[in-house]
């Protein structure tokens, strides 16, 4: 079974939710552009309240190894996930785990995965505009394709109404879900994140 995590938490009370419901883990958001940004402070404050053996993740967009490392500090996070233009080498250099996201598009080449020393790969929906959060899906055959390299993790366009044909067709390792659980940007839908993981469910 695909373990979920759902992005761009922002409250202690979605957080704290998305726990009862049974996600694996969350992600805050430290890219001044999003409008899931939180800052060190708030995230710390829901990191307190969480429970054990829940993965917390820090998602940055080309910001520096010391800024990235400090954040997760200070605000308790296990794992940094890399959204933007990031390189091999800064990968290499952080002393946590690393997911290096990839903005997917018909011409993305999945060779260039190979360059980079992380745990996972998240594969996300191409935007010249954004670095995530699009709302929109890709074709998932790529997705299919980038598992030769190693853990996938599959976002981009994730609701709960395609939740199990995304996960029935990629088989990937786990899912990120963000836009898809709103009521509007930062504030989490508590019956969409009800609604996803009864249809969860139904594929165990």
């Amino acid at each position: 079974m695909a373990k979920v995590k759902i992005c761009g938490i922002t409250n202690k009370e979605d957080a704290l939710y998305a726990c009862d419901s049974g996600v694996d883990a969350l992600g805050f958001i430290f890219a001044e552009s999003s409008p899931r940004c939180v800052t060190a402070e708030v995230a710390a404050e829901i990191v307190a309240a969480l429970p054990p053996f829940l993965s917390k993740v820090g998602v940055f967009v080309n910001a520096t190894t010391e800024f990235i490392e400090t954040i997760c500090a200070q605000a308790g996070l296990d794992i940094a996930q890399l959204h933007g233009d990031e390189s091999p080498q800064q990968c290499a250099a952080l002393n946590m785990p690393v997911i290096k996201a990839f903005r997917v598009n018909s011409s993305f080449d999945l060779n260039s995965m190979t360059e980079y020393p992380c745990s996972a790969f998240l594969l996300d929906t191409f935007s010249p505009n954004i670095y995530g959060g699009t709302g929109k899906t890709f074709d998932w055959h790529i997705a299919i394709g980038a598992k030769k390299y190693g853990r996938v993790i599959l976002a981009g366009g994730l609701n709960p109404d395609n939740i199990e044909q995304a996960i029935t067709a990629v088989a990937p390792y786990a899912v990120d879900i963000s836009s898809g659980l709103e009521k509007q940007p930062g504030q989490k839908d508590h019956s969409k994140i009800k609604q996803l993981f009864d249809r969860l469910r139904h594929l165990k």
